[in-house]
């Protein structure tokens, strides 16, 4: 018995030590301590109240617990077996109703707010309306009210309420912005989840898949963007734009033949993959590879990224189904060309 509490002597530093650096982990901005919008702030608010009223009971137990260590603690000489005494109705009842309470305080406020997070507020007045489709592994965002399909980047105005509905193109997902809502599921059973967020605050902020849905589950990122409604207009007309091509006829034709097959740029190319207009302007390559519009630590030019993913599709996300470009065809230049193209199609907004 002594060699083991010695062990476990030796242990405690090193876990603390651990508990500590693992306590420092993770990444700002995608914790659920620091909401931007009214969902987030509620559902803090839950957190709060479930961990003031765990923290409660455990200063009352551990304080419970102390007291009867100290106040019936044998003492110096007592050799004698203490009075035996069992059942008391007034404590049992007392111990029974208080857990009772704190269930019904924790209750109340949690139900009457997830119910109203997962409200379906499609055809309310003045709410944008955004269909969210989660595929292997990227994010697509159609906009209804304006014929408008992108991917990995949800553009929304300030002060303005978007209604979600959300759903799959194949396995489980889970739709997660921290900052501004909790987490929503996608079922593959082809029903549809309903949600809202807002922000009054104009920013990026970091979106993730939260269900375990395959080989680059923790590469499937999006960006949710909250801009002015000014800008959102504008981006809206841009987005509407007629497609550009590449300027080489010769390029353009094998873009058109191979690409735009899958994607879609403008008014041209189909809908399998993800919409790649205005590519140039979005914070992201394939959701996970930084682009440097906004100088983020890590990033690399627009382009750099787009050669990197071109050429190396499978070592960028694992499991992704987009075809190798050079299994199609295209050549190291051509890549090269592709992804000058693809970093200068941007949006002005």
């Amino acid at each position: 018995m002594m060699k083991r509490w010695q062990a476990l002597k030796r242990l405690l530093p090193l876990l603390a030590m651990f508990s500590l650096l693992l306590s420092g982990c993770g990444r700002e901005d995608l914790s659920v301590l620091n909401p931007q919008g009214p969902v987030a702030e509620g559902q803090l608010g839950l957190i709060t109240i479930s961990i003031s009223i765990m923290a409660l009971v455990v200063v009352v137990v551990f304080v419970i617990a102390a007291y009867v260590l100290i106040k019936f603690r044998r003492k110096p000489g007592q050799n004698e077996v203490p009075v035996q005494v069992e059942g008391n109705h007034k404590l049992e009842i007392i111990w029974t109703a208080i857990p009772l309470l704190l269930v019904i305080v924790l209750a109340v406020p949690t139900i009457q707010k997830v119910f109203a997070y997962g409200e379906d507020k499609w055809n309310e007045e003045g709410v944008l309306q955004v269909e969210v489709t989660g595929h292997q592994f990227w994010w697509e965002f159609s906009y209804p009210q304006y014929d408008i399909t992108t991917a990995q980047e949800l553009l929304m105005p300030v002060d303005r309420e978007v209604a979600l509905r959300l759903r799959t193109a194949d396995v489980l997902h889970s739709f997660w912005v921290p900052s501004l809502a909790g987490k929503t599921d996608t079922n593959p059973d082809g029903s549809i989840n309903h949600m809202s967020l807002s922000t009054g605050n104009p920013g990026t902020y970091i979106g993730k898949c939260a269900e375990l849905c395959g080989q680059s589950h923790g590469y499937m990122e999006f960006r949710v963007k909250a801009v002015e409604a000014e800008q959102f207009d504008a981006w809206v007309e841009a987005f509407k734009a007629p497609a550009v091509l590449p300027e080489d006829s010769q390029l353009a034709e094998k873009f058109k033949t191979n690409c735009l097959s899958c994607h879609a740029v403008g008014d041209q190319g189909g809908f399998l993959g993800p919409n790649l207009t205005g590519i140039g302007s979005r914070e992201t390559i394939a959701g996970i590879l930084l682009n440097d519009i906004n100088g983020a630590k890590g990033s690399s030019p627009v382009k750099d990224n787009l050669v990197q993913w071109l050429s190396e599709p499978q070592e960028v996300k694992p499991g992704n189904t987009m075809p190798d470009p050079k299994e199609l065809g295209f050549s190291d230049e051509e890549i090269e060309q592709i992804a000058d193209y693809l970093a200068n199609y941007k949006l002005d907004y």
